[in-house]
């Protein structure tokens, strides 16, 4: 049956990323890192047509590996498969985070006037309380108040030590 290569790239298409990873490694024998679709689609459709019709001629892969040994070539090795021990360079330990010194302390109120209204938040110690709801980030309350991204250390006019 000859290859409608238009109906599978239609196909493809439709895809997801997951899907077309598999179909890869069904098609070209070899697992791969991409995650670009149009990437994968091209190659997917590159190798299911040359199944069909044919490879490169030799004429042509003496000429490209001629090119491949002008080029300077940057190889990354591939993805190492899970294995039993860790990396040797993984360390286990505590990490001390600082408390950011824009921030005031743990159970201060915050008030911002936007567009007529005044919003107060709390400062907890693992977070920020606004409107009952808890936040990890002064960036997420902004963005909660005014639809858009936001600096929150900006938006609640938090740009000097100790919150002043």
């Amino acid at each position: 049956m000859p290859l409608n290569i238009t109906a599978e790239v239609a196909e493809l298409q439709e895809m997801t990323v997951t899907q077309l990873r598999r179909r890869y490694e069904e098609v070209i024998h070899e697992e791969t890192r991409s995650g670009n679709k149009v990437w994968l689609i091209k190659r997917i459709a590159w190798r299911l047509q040359a199944n069909v019709e044919g490879d490169l001629s030799q004429r042509a892969r003496n000429r490209a590996l001629e090119i491949a040994n002008d080029a300077d070539l940057r190889l990354k090795a591939p993805k190492q498969t899970q294995s039993s021990s860790p990396p040797q360079r993984t360390r286990r330990g505590s990490i001390k985070v600082e408390h950011d010194s824009r921030l005031p302390v743990a159970g201060m109120l915050l008030e911002r006037k936007y567009k007529g209204n005044v919003y107060r938040i709390t400062v907890l110690e693992d977070g920020f309380e606004y409107a009952g709801e808890k936040y990890k980030s002064l960036s997420a309350v902004a963005k909660e108040i005014t639809g858009s991204h936001w600096n929150g250390y900006l938006f609640f006019g938090l740009r000097k030590k100790g919150g002043a």
